[in-house]
């Protein structure tokens, strides 16, 4: 049989006639990189049952998958059969110098294999464009959906945002696949295959952006700005942003998130959310926005924006006192019988057995009137209990049977907003309010409730930022999100932020979540957001955030060329004693990721998780990192020793106030300053106590040895 070859400078795809993939090969190194034994055909179809008379009455009626078991190419056309089903597809190739594209052009359909079936044909409702066993390799990238080492690199992905990119494990191999999904895209929808090394795959991919007109997604990773920490605000307004940039500033932060309560009206939750209303700090409006947003670039930050583009406020226009027709459900029902005033059941055709009980979400929707319930009955006759007629303040409306409505789909999350129905326009609607916003002079944005979509979520969550996106009048310089999937990689470069820890967890879950992922981040070839971090101020409860907390997360960040988020509150910020020392921290990190300070070496000493560092300022005026560890101190001390060109160290700081430390130091000689190298301090002491300033972050330099400060600081008192 004759073998089909599709290549390109790079690769090498051998097809046999029967459309089994014999060979991929990687040419400048000639290594076979598929699992050939798997004999598994490039391509495939799925009907929901069989259509045709004779499949239909030979075979089960059930969803199938047919093998494609022969193909022929004609220049630039691929034309493929199935085994079984009377299906032929034809396939448009594209050979680029970096990538090969499979497209499907349609499909060749025989009227005598449907007959007299009033129908389009063929009825398929999959159409596998690309199914490929490559052999396993020591990482594989779950979100860009590519198998690399340290030799060859094999990538499946979308140039649209339309393919259903996956994998399927095997023992020998990784399946890598793209199917084109009926409802979404069948006809014209595409794929792309890179075969090449890995220190070549970004600019295959990067190639690629540039010719589908994608985001850059590989031009934002490649920016300096996608390491950078972000100061995060939900308050800020014109009458405080000069505040704000000075916190920003002493913290060494290039970019500040704003979240959109900051200038649109917002209450109960996410309760107003989709209205976009300015508040009363910004009476002009966008204008107001546009001067605000100048100030702080004229301060050297980069401002971005914080939405959540698929909710909407349970107390909004788009609710109340009309639902929107466009607001999402999951699931439909149809009333069996009209609904009458005073009647406390809604008697519907389906069974409503599985749907929400939760208090705050048992919502339903037919026409313009919100209906709560109780319960429901799932035995014939079908009912929903306890109903309650014009749920959030909605006006009552007459329901004669056969109407549909639906449950509505409630936010998980506080239950303040429904998610959109994003096979509607109600999301692009949206998104203008939101691009108009981010227009006035945002760089770049977070996507938050992203996951908020309906089903299938591996399309709709990053179409649903996508449609947002494509509003932008100039190219994030990055954006982040809630929520990711396969074709956000194109453009959510900066990956999720995890979410608030308070301090007596914050080292632990740091070590727990951020840090385990990273590792498997740089796996799809990018970072991700080791924020966000709350920020307490001292209270009855805790002695609030800690230098050495945001130390700890910041360098652990900086171990795997990540960023992180902190959540600036002004009320906070003035009310914590330690503020100065926290903020320095963030500063030298920042300083460290800009000027690319980190060596390989002190990058694989930050990702030992057990051991922690700080990063001091010797008295030359430069860094250095120094291993350190937590000593046992009075209450309301923290206290760190390490050693340093021969001599032991403790750096040490008052968590709640000023006061004096009473340490039983006996006839040492030590030292103790505001920094390193600085001017010693002068110290009392008396009965072979020495009497040291507890305040702000000091150094205390001495002969001892570990053993002995380690006694010193436990036996300590606290005045």
């Amino acid at each position: 049989m004759a073998d089909i070859i599709l290549e390109n400078a790079a690769m090498r795809l051998v097809v046999g006639e029967n459309c089994i993939t014999k060979s991929l090969i990687l040419k400048e190194t000639g290594e076979e990189l598929l699992a050939a034994e798997e004999e598994i055909a490039l391509f495939s179809v799925t009907q929901d049952r069989p259509f045709n008379n004779e499949v239909k009455l030979a075979h089960p009626n059930k969803r199938t998958t047919y093998q494609a078991n022969h193909v022929i190419r004609v220049e630039n056309k691929l034309y493929v059969s199935f085994e079984t089903v009377p299906v032929k597809a034809v396939i448009d190739v594209v050979e680029a110098p970096g990538y090969l594209s499979f497209r499907l052009h349609g499909f060749t359909v025989y009227p005598e294999d449907y007959r007299t079936l009033c129908m389009k044909t063929p009825p398929v409702a999959e159409l596998r464009l690309c199914q490929l066993p490559v052999r396993h390799r020591k990482n594989f990238g779950e979100w860009l959906n590519v198998v690399w080492d340290d030799t060859a690199a094999v990538n499946v992905l979308a140039d649209s945002p339309y393919p259903r990119i996956e994998c399927e494990y095997r023992k020998s191999c990784r399946i890598l696949t793209a199917d084109a999904v009926r409802g979404i895209k069948l006809e014209g929808c595409s794929a792309t295959l890179i075969v090449s090394r890995p220190d070549k795959l970004l600019d295959c991919i990067d190639a690629m952006e540039r010719d589908y007109g994608l985001p850059h997604g590989v031009e934002s990773r490649r920016s300096d700005s996608i390491n950078q920490s972000v100061y995060w605000t939900h308050d800020l307004h014109p009458d405080n942003v000069d505040e704000h940039i000075a916190f920003a500033k002493r913290g060494g932060f290039r970019l500040m998130l704003i979240y959109y309560t900051s200038m649109f009206h917002e209450d109960h939750g996410y309760g107003f959310d989709g209205d976009y209303d300015y508040n009363e700090y910004y009476p002009n409006g966008r204008e107001d926005l546009i001067r605000v947003l100048d100030r702080i670039k004229a301060a050297g930050i980069q401002p971005g924006i914080h939405f959540l583009q698929t909710h909407i406020g349970l107390w909004s226009r788009y609710v109340t006192p009309h639902a929107d027709h466009r607001l999402g459900k999951t699931r439909y029902f149809t009333l069996s019988r009209p609904l009458a005033d005073g009647d406390t059941e809604l008697y519907v055709e389906e069974n409503p057995e599985g749907c929400v009980l939760h208090p705050r979400c048992r919502i339903l929707q037919f026409g313009g009137e919100l209906i709560s319930y109780e319960n429901y009955v799932d035995e014939p006759p079908y009912r929903f209990t306890g109903i309650q007629r014009g749920a959030m303040n909605t006006e009552p409306e007459a329901h004669g049977t056969g109407q549909i409505g639906g449950l509505l789909d409630i936010s998980e999350f506080g239950a303040t907003s429904v998610y959109i129905n994003q096979n509607s326009s109600l999301q692009d609607e949206i998104a203008d309010k939101i691009a108009d916003a981010y227009n006035c002079g945002f760089r770049f944005c977070y996507m938050d409730g992203s996951e908020g979509t309906n089903v299938p979520f591996e399309f709709h969550v990053p179409n649903a930022q996508y449609r947002v996106y494509k509003k932008f009048k100039e190219a994030p310089l990055f954006t982040e999100g809630a929520a990711k999937a396969h074709f956000s990689w194109h453009f959510q470069s900066g990956g999720n932020a995890f979410d608030i820890w308070p301090p007596k967890i914050f080292k632990k879950t740091i070590a727990e979540f951020p840090a385990e992922e990273a590792p498997r981040m740089r796996c799809d070839f990018t970072r991700l957001d080791f924020g966000w971090w709350g920020f307490w101020a001292p209270n009855d409860e805790d002695n609030g955030i800690q230098a050495d907390m945001y130390e700890y997360g910041t360098s652990r960040a900086a171990a795997w060329d990540c960023p992180a988020t902190i959540q600036a509150d002004l009320g906070r910020f003035r009310a914590h004693p330690r503020i100065d020392d926290i903020l320095e921290v963030m500063r030298r990190w920042e300083d460290v990721r800009a000027t690319h300070w980190l060596t390989g070496d002190q990058k694989l000493a930050l990702q030992d998780l057990a051991q922690e560092h700080t990063l001091l300022i010797n008295e030359k005026g430069e860094y250095e990192l120094a291993a350190y560890r937590k000593i046992d101190a009075p209450c309301g001390i923290s206290a760190f020793v390490f050693e340093r060109e021969g001599a032991r160290w403790v750096v040490y700081w008052h968590e709640t106030g000023e006061g004096s430390l009473e340490l039983p130091l006996g006839g040492c000689q030590y030292t103790v300053s505001d920094a390193i190298g600085g001017e010693p301090l002068a110290v009392p002491s008396s009965a072979g106590a020495s009497v040291i300033p507890a305040g702000a972050k000091r150094y205390l330099r001495t002969e001892l040895s570990e053993a002995e400060i380690v006694r010193a600081f436990a036996a300590a008192k606290l005045r």
